[in-house]
């Protein structure tokens, strides 16, 4: 006898069917490693291999599934390189740059939690880099360059004022800091200002 064959799997449900702006907002980025994709990528266009080692935990199924989501979402545009470098990179699309207030509002609520690091926690220090916006903005430079022993960062102003970061040295930095993981998490919890980070020797400030 045939086997009788099994009616398809219902597509898994990706809304909350709640006419409800912050329902709306968490049908495109509540998913589990998503604003996590949205803070690497908004460090500017990542190729696929450099995503998944700033990613650690994620699985690659889970990676290339979040970015397909995001994608349709329109969050996220591939693009291929152009030669010699046989690649692709994934970027924010205007939409998804919008979201770097709402990471910054996350980063500020959860500076508290960060306490000391554990054993099992992986550092990038471009993860600093959304906690510390306000403060190293307030230093007025146009480009500030923030050195740890787990790499570097730097922070811009754009010309609408608003301050963006990337992964990396900048060549044009005006200032130039070096610091270290706990520093960072004292500033971005506020227990420690800038001015007296630098006085007190905890951060290394050249012009």
């Amino acid at each position: 006898m045939p086997r009788e064959s099994r009616p398809p799997r219902p597509a898994r449900r990706r809304s909350y069917d709640q006419y409800c702006a912050t329902a709306r907002a968490l049908d495109a980025v509540g998913d589990r490693w998503t604003l996590l994709i949205v803070r690497e990528l908004l460090a500017g266009p990542r190729r696929y291999t450099d995503l998944h080692a700033d990613l650690p935990g994620v699985s690659t199924d889970m990676l290339a599934g979040r970015l397909k989501d995001m994608e349709a979402a329109a969050l996220v545009t591939r693009r291929k390189l152009p030669p010699p470098v046989p690649a692709y990179v994934y970027e924010l699309t205007d939409r998804g740059r919008e979201l770097l207030p709402v990471l910054r509002a996350l980063a500020a609520w959860g500076a508290p939690e960060l306490g000391e690091t554990r054993p099992t926690d992986a550092v990038r220090a471009h993860w600093f880099a959304v906690p510390l916006l306000d403060a190293l903005a307030g230093l007025g430079a146009k480009v500030v360059q923030v050195t740890l022993d787990e790499g570097e960062f730097h922070v811009r102003a754009g010309a609408d004022g608003r301050f963006g970061y990337a992964e990396g040295p900048a060549a044009d930095a005006e200032v130039r800091l070096r610091t270290d993981v706990a520093t960072c998490r004292a500033l971005a919890d506020g227990e420690l200002g800038l001015t007296e980070a630098v006085e007190t020797g905890r951060v290394a400030m050249a012009q």
